[in-house]
């Protein structure tokens, strides 16, 4: 009882901490023209600040402060520390820009100091195809691979408004779950308490107009190292022994939990190096853009893809309550996310074209009208 409580109360006062600080740090934002301008690839028509990695870090230390009240989470202090230089590497490159090639070095260095501050890097496979314990000098660069990739994934899905914050609130739920489940209480504080510190950025990005912030590559470079964080430990939780019930293959459920933004980042780069071109050149062969090039609104498109990874998560835990064995749970999530992820964009692009696609999909513009715009109105006037 004493774990919910703690999460209640952290989360609801990471929750007000934001809600809090938006005003402040927009206004700062607009004082000292930190924003990011309309361009070619821009979905904006009007310059708009950029510093809503800043309020949803604001929360999370809040929230973490007033849990640390009541209980020992010198656990998780690793992580907050790397959130927070993440912070900082992804607010340069909003700003000055930075290459991708000294982006990919710092977070490669950033990675390796989660490993060695916290002692714990993705160094056991639970048994999936026989492998169970294996050494670092294998471990740390399968680490460092998968911590760069899921940090540039979730960077890379940035593309339109509530995607990459509300794909976060949804990961983070549903790790969240799971270290509840493993009695892993500070994870479980971590993991919810970023899940309300996102909500009041989530509802100006999405709703708000006047009011309105992006989170910037501080903000998806911030979620990114707290989600490799996520994996790590949830695969480190199984490779201990603790007496739990066999069968779940963390693997796949981690790799379900993540499975849009990894599996379209894995195909949209693919298709770049195909084409003989850089795997972090621009273009717009996202998913979230294959919604949009079909008339789906932001929304409509963002809440789409949510789903989508929620039917992926369903599938792993499906598999395992079924009884699979942990080689065809992963065997099925990686299915379900080619289907799902993959067979979405394709889909998408051949009917693109079709009129009476279209005209179905201009039906799931609902906002910007009606009640929509009185609560904008009204969250407008609150922040200005």
């Amino acid at each position: 009882m004493k774990v919910y409580l703690i999460i209640i109360i952290s989360s609801l006062v990471a929750l007000f901490s934001v809600s809090y600080a938006h005003s402040k740090i927009l206004k700062i934002a607009r004082q000292h023209n930190l924003t990011d301008t309309p361009g070619k690839r821009k979905s904006q028509r009007h310059p708009v600040p950029v510093l809503g990695g800043f309020a949803v870090f604001i929360g999370v230390i809040c929230g973490l402060g007033i849990a640390c009240t009541m209980a020992d989470l010198t656990h998780v202090f690793p992580v907050v520390m790397m959130m927070a230089i993440m912070l900082y590497i992804g607010a340069l490159d909003d700003f000055i820009g930075l290459s991708p090639i000294s982006r990919f070095i710092m977070e490669i260095f950033i990675v390796l100091a989660l490993i060695y501050g916290s002692g714990m890097c993705i160094d056991n496979f639970n048994g999936l195809w026989g492998i169970y314990k294996i050494p670092w000098t294998i471990s740390v660069p399968l680490t460092v691979f998968a911590g760069v990739g899921i940090i540039n994934s979730i960077n890379m899905i940035d593309g339109i408004n509530g995607l990459s914050s509300g794909l976060c609130m949804a990961c983070c739920l549903f790790f969240g779950a799971n270290y509840l489940h493993l009695g892993d209480m500070p994870n479980a504080v971590l993991a919810f308490t970023m899940v309300f510190s996102l909500i009041p950025f989530y509802v100006h990005n999405v709703f708000g107009s006047k009011s309105q912030m992006f989170i910037g590559d501080a903000g998806t470079m911030m979620m990114g190292i707290l989600l490799t964080w996520f994996v790590i430990q949830y695969l480190s939780f199984y490779g201990v022994e603790r007496g739990l019930p066999g069968g779940l293959c963390p693997i796949a459920n981690s790799l379900s939990i993540l499975s849009v933004p990894v599996f379209d980042t894995l195909r949209v780069m693919v298709m770049r190096m195909l084409q003989c071109r850089s795997p972090f050149s621009p273009d717009r062969t996202h998913l979230h853009h294959a919604f949009v090039d079909c008339g789906f609104s932001h929304i409509s498109a963002a809440i789409s893809e949510i789903l989508i990874s929620l039917v992926v998560f369903l599938t792993s835990n499906v598999a395992y309550w079924f009884g699979f064995s942990a080689e065809t749970q992963l065997y099925l999530v990686i299915l379900s996310g080619a289907i799902f992820v993959w067979g979405t964009y394709f889909i998408l692009v051949r009917l693109k074209k079709s009129r009476g696609f279209r005209l179905f999909t201009l039906r799931t513009h609902f906002e910007r009208k009606g009640w929509w715009l009185v609560y904008q109105d009204w969250l407008d006037g609150k922040k200005n």
